[in-house]
């Protein structure tokens, strides 16, 4: 298998929607996550993903700004890789590849958040020299 880590482009935005549904168990509608995907991409977003061949089989949201603690940093987000294809080093040629794109675009810092009950994505990301900083909260208004 040969495989390609790219930016997707803008008006490929969409493309990311039925792999971001396997993350989230659906609890979002297509329409809904697709608006939010069209809004995303104006702002400080990327979308990095994994192509086998033309068939996309990975994605990671990359959220770009300037944190007072870490300095220009970026978020990868809504990382997902299909089943098929996960255990097989996959994953960490995947960030190794964000790590130096974005790297090159002056950026100084790695920070993210994961799921408490993806224990997998934890054993992974402590793997990778991620370390915990603090707990993310939300509340819905």
């Amino acid at each position: 298998m040969s495989f390609t880590f790219k930016i997707i482009e803008k008006e490929n935005i969409q493309s990311v929607v039925p792999l971001v549904q396997k993350l989230n168990g659906n609890k979002v509608s297509d329409e809904i996550l697709g608006q939010r995907f069209s809004e995303m991409i104006n702002q400080n977003y990327e979308c990095a993903g994994i192509y086998d061949s033309n068939k996309l089989i990975g994605v990671s949201g990359l959220w770009f700004c300037t944190r007072h603690y870490s300095g220009k940093s970026v978020e990868p987000d809504h990382v997902y890789i299909d089943n098929e294809y996960r255990n097989k080093g996959l994953g960490k040629a995947f960030f190794d590849w964000i790590q130096n794109y974005v790297k090159n675009k002056g950026y100084e810092a790695m920070e993210l958040n994961t799921y408490v009950s993806n224990a997998p994505s934890h054993k992974f990301y402590f793997n990778e020299g991620y370390k915990i900083l603090g707990y993310h909260f939300l509340k819905k208004i």
